[in-house]
């Protein structure tokens, strides 16, 4: 059986690799496009950033928070630093590893860094807030990185604190172009449904699916999802077997191993959904 990684290319090859090493016959198929947002005109030194984030660099040594929402909106922020560095008194605001493996690779110091602790049994905004709620945010100046779009929640929370918040976009989501692999790797999972799994990390990777395959059904295939609203969107579009995980890979190990085991006995019955707890 296949397990095919749907997050963007850049998150998903280090994850097939370090899958691969035991022993998931892992494979990237990202359903989430990345690109940056349009750059200020070319000048003596090439295009430049967008002039909302060169601000937001202006104006870093202000901010007592600067919150990314993944390692993407690391890569695009830091790109528009022009030689900056990080400001000391500045926290950083993560929702899992590997936007803070992001951070600390961009130079953010270690103990600026806040994310959810190893207690958390999920990764994302709320989670990260159980790390900040207990701080004073009347009158800080608060700065969330993003993708087009996205949650406000956290926003609105941290208003609800006190705290002035701005939120700007450092990149966009869109909708992949498949590679010669990656359509071959969807047009097998079509036609061998029970054959792979999927390890969906975001909501609009599940959405995307149904856009690059409008034609098929997935009863039949397996979904791993990294939150409860993850593992809802995989319902929706049709999935039956959807099992939601504790966040890391050692847990996706294990329900792999449970899976496979279970397949080597004969499966689930058809439409019996695989039990959605976190392990």
């Amino acid at each position: 059986m296949r397990l095919l990684v749907t997050r963007p290319i850049e998150q998903a090859e280090p994850a097939v690799a370090e899958l691969r090493a035991h022993g998931v016959d892992a494979h990237a198929l990202p359903l989430i496009g990345i690109e940056a947002l349009p750059q200020a005109p070319q000048g003596e030194g090439g295009a430049q950033p967008s002039a909302a984030l060169r601000r937001c660099w202006a104006t870093l040594a202000d901010r007592r928070l600067v919150m990314f929402v993944s390692a993407n909106a690391v890569m695009h922020f830091f790109a528009a630093a022009g030689g900056a560095a990080w400001p000391p008194q500045a926290l950083a605001g993560s929702t899992g590893p590997g936007t803070t493996a992001a951070l600390l690779a961009a130079g953010v110091p270690p103990a600026r860094v806040r994310e959810p602790g190893p207690e958390a049994g999920r990764l994302d905004s709320e989670a990260l807030w159980q790390r900040l709620r207990d701080l004073d945010w009347r009158g800080s100046k608060v700065l969330i990185v993003r993708g087009e779009g996205g949650r406000d929640w956290l926003a609105d929370t941290l208003r609800a604190a006190g705290a002035q918040v701005e939120q700007v976009a450092a990149y966009r989501r869109t909708l992949p172009r498949l590679g010669p692999a990656e359509a071959a790797l969807l047009a097998a999972a079509e036609a061998d449904p029970g054959g792979h799994a999927w390890l969906f990390s975001s909501s609009e990777a599940v959405h995307n699916l149904p856009r690059l395959a409008p034609a098929s059904a997935w009863r039949a295939s397996f979904a791993f999802a990294t939150h409860p609203r993850i593992g809802e969107a995989a319902r929706a579009v049709g999935f039956v077997h959807v099992q939601v995980l504790s966040p890391g890979l050692p847990a996706l190990r294990q329900a792999w191993s449970a899976l496979l085991q279970g397949a080597a006995q004969g499966g689930a019955a058809e439409g019996a959904p695989i039990q959605s707890r976190p392990l």
